[in-house]
């Protein structure tokens, strides 16, 4: 298998019971995974994109993690992904929507 660029997470809030009962979900992540996939895909970005169990900053959600890049983000939407992939394209990140450092 070949290793994919990029691996990016989005918070869909899974709970010990397996039920996705919190904020992230609640918020639409799930949609939000959809579109970060069909995104990639248009855009040519070679990643693996997966729903996570609760990253543990719910006040900030929906939360997007990319990796190998460990840029986490925060409160994303459709127009945000849109300029986060604009970025990820350039090998840059974000600031305005880090909730890192």
């Amino acid at each position: 298998m070949k290793k994919p660029d990029f691996h990016i997470l989005v918070c869909n809030s899974y709970r010990v019971a397996g039920d996705a009962q919190g904020y992230c979900n609640k918020q639409g992540s799930t949609d939000l995974i959809q579109y970060i996939m069909e995104e990639c895909g248009d855009r040519g970005i070679d990643a693996a994109v997966s729903s996570t169990a609760c990253l543990n900053v719910c006040a900030q959600g929906p939360i997007m993690v990319i990796q190998p890049n460990n840029l986490w983000y925060g409160g994303i939407t459709e127009e945000k992904i849109d300029d986060i992939l604009d970025a990820l394209e350039e090998g840059e990140a974000v600031e305005d929507y880090l909730i890192t450092d």
